[in-house]
Formats: structure tokens, C-alpha cells, sequence
């Protein structure tokens, strides 16, 4: 890894170089000070056919041309060597305002410059507006950079230029041309998705059959997508990605088996709790959503919605403004999902609480049911550890038989009696502690054993 970022470092260096020589041509072509290329693109990129590093990976992989390249390594300045734009920081001596073309933004806590599109435009068009029309194409969502979710505009709002978005690049592309690494996002208020990891296996998940049945659809796609849209072309038919959803009472291991999925097929999942994700301050819902989507685009992750039944309810009545922008967080969550080209899971306790119109747009939707007596004697005989005593009394076959209890349900009882059996000196599990978590159990949901 210290090598592939000592290749990153020589490589981006070389690209760094080539950026001040066009930054030096601009600053020449403005003070008429000497001679400049017509257009400064003529100015020969860096030769990183013989590179080895991430960044050079990256080149070759999309054949990008000089105008990506400028962009890419423009947007990353900030991040690797942002005093290289403090030329940009001069103010104009009669309003004390940096110039108006030079563009550019200033971070809440980023001391520097932040180049945006119209940063790009100043550089390489100048004032000529021929060559900037001509330019404007490059910040076009079409471009490959853009495509792939590489680089990005930020948003603007409407009444402005989109060409005073930030130009930003994606922390993902970052981590690749720098470290070499792609760090794991972690919850934050930047990113409000959390990633879901298991010690358990595969094997160890217990559904009905007619569960396992629906989920080896999801597993096949996972593994055949890429032939099923690209070979087969089926681009031309179906939408991109594939939309499940898990319903069932509570711990009967909806997240769990999101989990298992991406485990089993080497995916990151990420779970979004949008009970916890919908704000009470209007438009503050999108921009949450958008910082999941953003990132997670063309990295393959499954997304696992919880708690769907809080952005999806039965359609709201229009009654007053805050009706309508509910209605708008909606649209806008359905149309990131329809557009994204992994798999999304969305999860609920109560299918019946979601919108019939949004259920239509499901795939598949898979029921995660009570397990019945033969699945919850399994979840009995896995909970418990090898090397754990069980009292003679204790019959897991009868237990399983007579008491009515999710997987989740069944693991809290088993945590209770394994807790009671180390306070005692021969750590033996014994009957009444089972029974006592039992009960504990149905009283949560107004029950008695």
C-alpha cells in the first residue's frame, strides 16, 4: 500500500505540474505578458503510459483526454495542494471582492479556493465566448466523469448559473488516486447510511422455504446482472438495478439477510433508517437522500432501507405546504431509487401502511413470516453455544413447539438464560431462566406464556 501511494504521489505530481503550466498560460494571456497557445489544452499532458499507480489506472480505464483530465485534477487541488490556487484569492482594490470570473467558493471551514464551473470556463475560455460555449460541453452531465459519478457540480440554486456549483470530486476517486485505498464511509451527518456487517454466516439464517425460494432471485441477480443488461442488452427493456422488498413482524431477520446477501456475494450493505432519516425541515429529506445516492452510485452496494413505512405511508393529503413537500420527499427518494442500478432493499414491519402506488414498482416482494415450530427448534439448537449445559429439564423440542417467538425474539431469550447461567457456579442453563425470558418476550407485544 506505502508503494502504491508513492506511485500515486509521483503521478499526481507530474499531472500537478502540467496544471500550473496552464494556470501560468492564463495568468500570461491576461496581463499580456507573453505569448500563450491559442487554446491551452495544446499544452502536452504528462505521458502516463508507463505509470503504475491508481491514477493512471483511472486514465486508462475511461481514455480520458485532456479536458478530463484538467477537470479531475482541478476538482482534486484542493485536496492534495490547494495553495496552488491561491492565485485566485486576489481581490479586486476597488470592492474588495475576489473577481467575478474567477468563480470559485470559499468552504465552511476550507480557508482556500474551491474552483466551480465557472473557474473552469475562466481558465480555459478566458473571455471569449466561443470557447466557452465550446467548454460549457465538458461540465455536461454526459461526460464521462460525470457519468461515472467522478467528478460532480454541486447543486445551485434555481435562479442561479449551474456554472456556480462547486466542481467536486468523488471521495471515493480521492482515496483510489492518493492512498490507493478506498476508505469505507462511516454514519455521519455527510453520509447517514451505516454499513451492515455480521459475524454470522450464510448458514446460519433460518426462513421458510418459500423465503429462500424468493431471495435466490435476488442472489442471481446479483451475480448475472451485468451479463443480463450488457450481453443480453436488456438495458433497452429494463430499468437499472432491482427493487426488493422484506416484510414481516419485527426480528424475524429481514436486516439480517441483507446482511448474509451482501456478505455471501462480497457487496457492502448499507442500511438508512428513514424513520430516522425524514427531517421536519422541509427540503432537508432530499439533501440527506442525495448524499447516500451520490456515494453509493456505481459502487454495486445494496442499499437497505428501514423502516420504509415512514417515508411511504399511504399517499398524504394535500392540506397545507408541508403536505406537499412530504409528497416531494417521496418523489424524489422514488426516482433516485428508480435510477440507481444496484440492488435496493426496502424493509417494513407493516406492508399494509405502504402506498399501493409505490408497491407496484417492486421486482419482488418477499414475506419474512413468525418461523414455525420445526424453523424456531433450529434457531433454538444454532443460538445456544457448543460448549454451553443445558438443564435435563429443558426439552428444546417441546419449547419450540409450545411458544410462538420471532428469531430475534428466540435470541433475546437465549442472551437472558446464558446471563443467568453465569451468575451460577456450574453455569448450567437451566429451564425457569428460559421460561422467565420467554415471558419477558410476550409481554413486550401483551402476551402471557
Amino acid at each position: 500500500m506505502v508503494s502504491k501511494a508513492h506511485d500515486n504521489a509521483q503521478t499526481i505530481q507530474l499531472e500537478l505540474d502540467w496544471l500550473q503550466q496552464i494556470l501560468k498560460a492564463r495568468s500570461a494571456i491576461n496581463s499580456n505578458s507573453s505569448p500563450a497557445p491559442s487554446d491551452l489544452l495544446q499544452i502536452p499532458a504528462p505521458d502516463l503510459s508507463a505509470m503504475d499507480s491508481s491514477y493512471a489506472d483511472l486514465v486508462r480505464k475511461f481514455h480520458l483526454g485532456p479536458e478530463d483530465r484538467f477537470l479531475l485534477i482541478l476538482a482534486a487541488v484542493p485536496h492534495i495542494r490547494p495553495q496552488l490556487l491561491d492565485m485566485f484569492m486576489s481581490r479586486n482594490q476597488l470592492t474588495q471582492q475576489i473577481y467575478t470570473e474567477f468563480g470559485g467558493r470559499k468552504g465552511k471551514t476550507h480557508n482556500g479556493f474551491i474552483p466551480t464551473g465557472e473557474t473552469v470556463m475562466f481558465i480555459l475560455a478566458g473571455n471569449e465566448l466561443k470557447k466557452r460555449f465550446q467548454y460549457q460541453n465538458l461540465l455536461d452531465s454526459s461526460g464521462v466523469l460525470f457519468k461515472e459519478n467522478i467528478l460532480r457540480l454541486s447543486e445551485v440554486e434555481a435562479e442561479e448559473s449551474f456554472l456556480n456549483g462547486a466542481l467536486i470530486i468523488s471521495r471515493d476517486i480521492l482515496d483510489l488516486i492518493t492512498t490507493g485505498k478506498v476508505k469505507k464511509p462511516g454514519f455521519s451527518s455527510d453520509f447517514p447510511a451505516q454499513r451492515l456487517q455480521t459475524h454470522l454466516d450464510w448458514e446460519d439464517l433460518v426462513l421458510s422455504e418459500e423465503t429462500w425460494i424468493q431471495l435466490r432471485e435476488l442472489e442471481v441477480w446479483l451475480k448475472h446482472k451485468d451479463f443480463l443488461m450488457q450481453e443480453w442488452k436488456m438495458s433497452r427493456i429494463l430499468k437499472p438495478g432491482y427493487k426488493a422488498l422484506f416484510f414481516g413482524p419485527p426480528g424475524t431477520g429481514k436486516t439480517l439477510t441483507a446482511a448474509l446477501l451482501g456478505k455471501k456475494m462480497g457487496v457492502d450493505v448499507y442500511r438508512i433508517d428513514l424513520s430516522r432519516l425524514v427531517s421536519k425541515y422541509i427540503g432537508e429529506t432530499e439533501k440527506n437522500l442525495s448524499k447516500v445516492f451520490d456515494r453509493a452510485e456505481k459502487q454495486g452496494w445494496i442499499l437497505f432501507f428501514d423502516e420504509a413505512d415512514a417515508l411511504f405511508g399511504k399517499r398524504t393529503s394535500v392540506n397545507d405546504a408541508h403536505d406537499r413537500y412530504a409528497n416531494q420527499e417521496v418523489s424524489y427518494l422514488l426516482q433516485r431509487i428508480e435510477d440507481y442500478d444496484g440492488l435496493v432493499i426496502l424493509a417494513t414491519n407493516l406492508k399494509n401502511n405502504l402506498d399501493d402506488a409505490f408497491m407496484r414498482r417492486f421486482q419482488s416482494s418477499i414475506f419474512f413470516p413468525i418461523p414455525q415450530a420445526e424453523e424456531r427448534l433450529m434457531l433454538w439448537k444454532k443460538g445456544f453455544p457448543e460448549q454451553a449445559k443445558l438443564e435435563s429439564r429443558v426439552d428444546l423440542n417441546a419449547i419450540a413447539s409450545s411458544h410462538e417467538l420471532s428469531g430475534g425474539g428466540i435470541i433475546n431469550v437465549i442472551q437472558h438464560s446464558l446471563l443467568m447461567a453465569l451468575e451460577n457456579e456450574d453455569k448450567i442453563i437451566r429451564l425457569d431462566d428460559i421460561k422467565e425470558g420467554i415471558q419477558r418476550e410476550y409481554q413486550k407485544v401483551g402476551r402471557t406464556i
